[in-house]
């Protein structure tokens, strides 16, 4: 670690899920090597917990944020004003947010200060969904499936566990402007329902997917996805872990927590050299309507429906 090391404090104290903050702090220091890379050069949203408070979700750094964690400042359209994010770029900053008591580490799929039309993506990712009370499972099916549509279009992919209860599936790219990989993305997804509609669904709304697994295509743009190695807030404080397509059946979600020791850096080990996206793939996905928009407008002539039915 770099010079003046981060002090920590109250390392005893619980923290979310069975584990104390010193079980967090122990985690980070050990997986920092590997982690940092992951987090470098992207702006960094995390999930907090303080003491007596529910989680909540930081974007924008505290005033008293030390100068040697590096800033850019964002201008935010949803909420029309510029935001602080931090950059994790070393371990002494990944060290002082463990302090903070920030648990999740979220990114977005984009190197740089600003997100726009001529951004790079580096990744393109589907997010595979269980429905309430499913099983793991129908989580590695349905992934299955994604694996079969991205071998047919000649692409390759690495799978993650979310840290929840699904996992993400990521196909490293060479350069693709932002609405390219967003069009692949819906291919994707629809080509791997078609595989076996009775056991995922593309559909967005929720009461549209009849128990099925959804296979969501809507991490695109400057959309964030939880990092690989980032622990969660959930029971026991599980970690989103790379894992080979050929042991995912036989592992779950839970078998992976901050408690984890392991070897090497499987994130990079396990992940494919990045692809061009095929033409007739992309093409294709830009005949295939964004979900959110598609839901959105759903939305209003259902409302409009039941104004006229009153």
């Amino acid at each position: 670690m770099s010079s003046s090391p981060i002090k920590f404090s109250s390392l005893d104290q619980p923290l979310f899920g069975g584990a104390l903050k010193g079980d967090l702090v122990e985690y980070l220091e050990f997986v920092a090597d590997r982690f940092v890379p992951v987090l470098a050069g992207r702006q960094l949203s995390v999930w907090r917990v303080l003491r007596g408070q529910d989680p909540f979700m930081q974007k924008n750094v505290p005033k008293y944020t030390p100068s040697f964690v590096r800033t850019v400042e964002v201008w935010a359209e949803a909420s029309h004003r510029k935001i602080r994010y931090a950059v994790c770029d070393d371990e002494r900053t990944l060290m002082w947010f463990a302090n903070q008591r920030a648990v999740e580490y979220h990114v977005p799929l984009y190197l740089g200060d600003h997100f726009g039309e001529d951004h790079v993506q580096t990744h393109m990712v589907l997010d595979v969904d269980p429905p309430e009370g499913a099983g793991f499972d129908v989580v590695v099916g349905s992934a299955l499936l994604i694996r079969q549509a991205l071998a047919d279009a000649g692409l390759e992919g690495l799978v993650k566990t979310s840290g929840a209860k699904g996992v993400h599936i990521f196909v490293p790219l060479r350069e693709h402007s932002p609405d390219d990989v967003a069009a692949a993305t819906r291919a994707v997804a629809a080509r791997a329902e078609k595989l076996d509609p009775s056991l995922a669904t593309t559909a967005y709304i929720k009461d549209e997917r009849e128990g099925k697994v959804f296979l969501d295509s809507t991490r695109a743009w400057g959309a964030t996805v939880v990092a690989a190695y980032s622990p969660r807030l959930r029971e026991g404080l599980p970690i989103s872990f790379p894992v080979p397509w050929e042991s995912l059946e036989d592992v779950q979600p839970s078998d992976f927590t901050i408690r984890t020791r392991f070897d090497g850096d499987p994130w990079t080990s396990l992940m494919p050299a990045p692809q061009r996206l095929p033409d007739d793939l992309v093409a294709e996905g830009h005949t295939i309507p964004v979900a959110r928009v598609a839901a959105m407008h759903e939305g209003k002539r259902r409302k409009a429906q039941r104004e006229r039915e009153k």
